[in-house]
């Protein structure tokens, strides 16, 4: 290598680590929405005005703000008086300056299966490692100075309320002294919903014109799955459509004059939300139903600053008149019944659809509910997949049983395909042709054994949807050493089960994948036996592929989620019991032993 080469390495090298420490140690300030707006803002055909989209975060003098040290959560929370949040569901507090959102904590939710763990963190506050919080303020028009409306650093002192909760609403209040008296009343219910109705007074002589928003930012990438199977990122309704964005994708939206910034508005006229998921949590604006807005989709590039925008329609405040408008914010666990609650009972249009349901959303939808009425019902979500799983094969035993049929007859038709054989030799055309007149005949479908494995593929991809991304899987328990059906078995052969004093690998590891539990185990016996149930086949190519399948995908399911290899167990016992009757039925008696036999034994010489 030489010496040009050696120092780009080292210049790349070295940058990438000035890039990191930088990113450590300092962060932007808060998304400060300048947004100025001309005394002729462009009216739409409604007569309501347009906002001028917020601008990347900026000081006063319209340059990019210095970054400032991150610190602690704890010391980040001690740099502005707070009000405590405190509901069945949430704990936390939100800051007085910006009247910010910014410090959540899920009481229901740990971050592992030790009970002491921490519980697990949603919003954190402007100053910490990963800044992620909302903030609401009011745009303004270009004939009022930047200070007379409140933004991410105004100081609000409380009007009313000491702590927020259920029964206690919160109400800041600020003064620009020039006329305009602003108010916000935060209000939370038991679950995961906030309201924040955000009021200004005109107190003036003269009318002012300005405009309310509320905002979600955070602050980089978070860490993800960065799973194609899994959306994290910005999810938004707007009208009826869903979108999703990744955040790897956000970057990538078209850059905007307007924004300085990579951004994707959208104007909703009567219903919609924004806001970002993550597997199990997620944080969502969703303003008042009937209410047009603007959905904005963003990412700041020089602050490395991602958010989901509200911008409701300029508003005329006369002398002597009140305005005011309020804008509900989602910021807790995606629950299937609350979530639902939300959708059904308080209007928030298609929200179900904030959780993941993927491409299958005809088949894990109702997978999904069939799930967790039966877990309703048992108390225990592995017997509640083993239900599930009964009633599925149960609905497919039709087409089963015409499968099976079939197969009993191949096997019935084995003596004459092997005289087949004989007489045509090494003439596979007139051997395929005999064949296929032989079935003709028999009136035997030779496809018809695939029809269940190719209905049971959808299914299958379906209920691994559902166990990979709903939150009801996450940390439940089955028996024993089954604590967490979300995640893949932890016992393994490595240590015996459990009986040699060392650890199995991590997940992820290299050596995960060879540290089989007793659930992938019993997943290669059932289907090895499944394969007992016919002969083994003369073909020296088939008869390998079929000799490792069952090994193969026994390693390649070893290290997903118990859930559903607990399905796939039941789902192949059940089809073994299913085909040995029905085959018996129709005379086939299947010598499972007999196979097994024949498949260790080996060809002598002068048979091959």
């Amino acid at each position: 290598m030489d010496d040009q080469n050696k120092n780009l390495i080292l210049a790349v090298f070295l940058s990438g680590m000035v890039m990191l420490v930088w990113s450590i140690w300092f962060q932007p300030p808060p998304p400060q929405p300048d947004l100025t707006l001309p005394p002729d803002a462009v009216q739409t055909t409604d007569g309501t005005s347009v906002a001028t989209p917020p601008a990347a975060a900026t000081d006063s003098t319209g340059q990019a703000a210095p970054a400032v040290p991150t610190s602690s959560h704890a010391e980040a929370l001690d740099k502005a008086p707070r009000i405590t949040i405190d509901t069945p569901k949430l704990s936390g507090s939100f800051s007085l300056l910006g009247g910010r959102i910014d410090d959540l904590k899920l009481k229901a939710y740990r971050e592992t299966l030790d009970p002491d763990s921490p519980l697990v963190t949603l919003l954190t506050p402007y100053g910490s490692e990963n800044p992620y919080y909302t903030i609401y303020g009011w745009g303004r028009t270009g004939d009022m100075p930047a200070d007379s409306v409140p933004g991410p650093d105004t100081m609000w002192t409380v009007e009313s309320g000491e702590t927020l909760t259920p029964a206690t609403p919160v109400t800041l209040r600020w003064d620009n002294g020039d006329g305009l008296i602003f108010r916000r009343t935060i209000s939370v219910d038991d679950k995961y919903m906030f309201s924040v109705k955000q009021s200004v007074e005109n107190t003036g002589t003269t009318a002012r014109r300005l405009f309310p928003y509320s905002i979600v930012a955070r602050y980089g990438q978070p860490t993800t799955r960065g799973f194609f199977i899994l959306h994290e990122g910005i999810v938004r309704m707007s009208d009826g459509e869903l979108q999703e964005i990744k955040y790897k994708k956000i970057p990538d939206l078209d850059v905007v004059a307007t924004e300085g910034a990579n951004a994707e508005l959208i104007d909703v006229k009567e219903n919609g939300w924004i806001g970002f998921t993550d597997k199990y949590w997620m944080t969502s604006l969703i303003p008042t139903n009937g209410q047009p807005f603007t959905s904005v989709a963003k990412y700041i590039p020089g602050s490395d600053i991602y958010t989901a925008e509200t911008r409701m329609p300029i508003l005329t405040v006369e002398p002597g008149a009140t305005s005011d408008v309020t804008t509900r914010v989602f910021a807790g666990a995606k629950e299937w019944e609350t979530i639902r609650m939300y959708q059904n009972e308080e209007g928030v249009d298609r929200f179900i659809d904030s959780i993941d349901w993927g491409w299958f959303f005809f088949l894990t939808k109702p997978i999904f509910w069939l799930l967790h009425t039966l877990n309703a019902l048992i108390g225990n979500m592995g017997f509640a997949i083993i239900a599930l799983t009964v009633i599925l094969k149960a609905l497919l035993l039709p087409l089963a049983y015409k499968s099976y049929v079939s197969m009993a007859k191949m096997k019935a038709l084995q003596p004459e395909m092997e005289a087949l054989k004989e007489r045509c030799g090494d003439d596979k055309q007139r051997m395929q042709k005999e064949m296929m007149a032989l079935y003709k005949k028999e009136k035997v479908n030779p496809a018809a054994g695939c029809l269940p494995i190719l209905m049971q593929i959808p299914i299958f991809f379906s209920l691994y949807k559902v166990i990979f991304v709903t939150l009801e899987l996450r940390h439940a328990p089955w028996i024993g050493w089954i604590r967490d059906l979300s995640a893949p078995d932890p016992s393994s052969i490595l240590n015996l089960f459990g009986l040699l004093p060392f650890s199995p690998p991590e997940p992820g590891s290299m050596l995960a994948f060879v540290s089989l539990g007793i659930l992938p185990i019993l997943l290669g016996i059932s289907m090895w036996l499944q394969q007992k149930l016919n002969p083994t086949p003369t073909d020296p190519t088939q008869k390998m592929i079929m000799a490792w399948m069952p090994w193969v995908f026994m390693f390649m399911l070893g290290n997903f989620a118990s859930g559903l290899v607990l399905y796939w167990i039941t789902n192949n016992t059940i089809t073994f019991i299913q085909q040995y009757s029905i085959m018996r039925s129709q005379g086939a008696k299947p010598d499972v032993f007999g196979n097994i036999i024949a498949g260790f034994k080996r060809k002598k010489p002068d048979d091959k």
